[in-house]
């Protein structure tokens, strides 16, 4: 719920938390900030196109293969795997359409709920999975990895530890 504080000000406010003052970010803040976001941006978009360009295979395309290839017996509850590669359940379900139609995954049903499904990757999935797994991995060392150094590494993914928990 919001609520009105002092000079007009908004603050948030729940039951469980503290109110924060709604002040604009500080420089430093706001620099951190734009600076995840454009980094993530452009390594996305980069790798979004080497995959491409290679492959054939957009960065989403090879997540959920990813997800898939990683899993046990190589198949995953469609509901799991949208959580998993941050898309909606409609989302998934137009991505998986194309990728089953290219012959990269197939859908099973569940036999325990008749509503749910499994995405399975298939042999031709596994292939393009596994040469675009070279072109994907050259890339992050390329143009993330290989600009840090292990101690940054190690910071950065104690701090998006943190930040996910």
């Amino acid at each position: 719920m919001y609520q009105p504080v002092a000079a007009g000000r908004i603050d948030c406010v729940s039951n469980d938390t503290v109110a924060l003052p709604a002040e604009p970010l500080a420089p430093a803040e706001l620099a951190a900030w734009r600076g995840l976001l454009r980094a993530h941006a452009e390594l996305i978009r980069a790798l979004d196109t080497e995959l491409t360009q290679a492959h054939g295979l957009p960065l989403s395309s090879y997540e959920v293969l990813l997800f898939l290839a990683d899993s046990p017996e190589g198949r995953m509850r469609m509901s799991d795997l949208a959580q998993s590669v941050l898309l909606s359940r409609s989302g998934l379900t137009r991505l998986a359409d194309r990728l089953e139609k290219d012959g990269l995954i197939r859908r099973q049903a569940c036999s325990t709920d008749q509503r749910g499904l499994f995405a399975v990757i298939t042999d031709q999935g596994r292939q393009v999975f596994e040469d675009a797994r070279r072109t994907h991995i050259v890339g992050v060392r390329e143009r993330f990895v290989s600009r840090l150094s292990e101690d940054e590494q190690r910071t950065l993914a104690q701090v998006w530890q943190r930040l996910l928990s």
